[in-house]
């Protein structure tokens, strides 16, 4: 899967959860809960939603390592296979 279409997957995975961010006003090496001003709950909702739309298995020993956007998209190439 190209790197464009999973950061496309992730904000709009993120957009499922705070609808009213912009993804032209995300950026890719802030941490995404200070940009969107996300609490613990919806950052869980959000890796849920993840899994979801990439079946991707997201241990809860890997969440600490989830921190930008450019940690999220690596995180789901490394682990997609198709």
């Amino acid at each position: 899967m190209k790197r464009e279409t999973i950061e496309a997957k992730v904000i709009g995975a993120l957009q499922d959860i705070a609808p009213e961010i912009e993804d032209e006003e995300l950026s890719s090496d802030v941490p995404l809960r200070d940009q969107v001003d996300l609490d613990s709950m919806d950052w869980l909702n959000f890796l849920v939603r993840l899994h979801a739309v990439f079946g991707v298995d997201i241990p809860e020993a890997d969440y600490a390592t989830l921190v930008t956007m450019e940690d999220v998209v690596k995180y789901i190439a490394s682990h997609t296979h198709t």
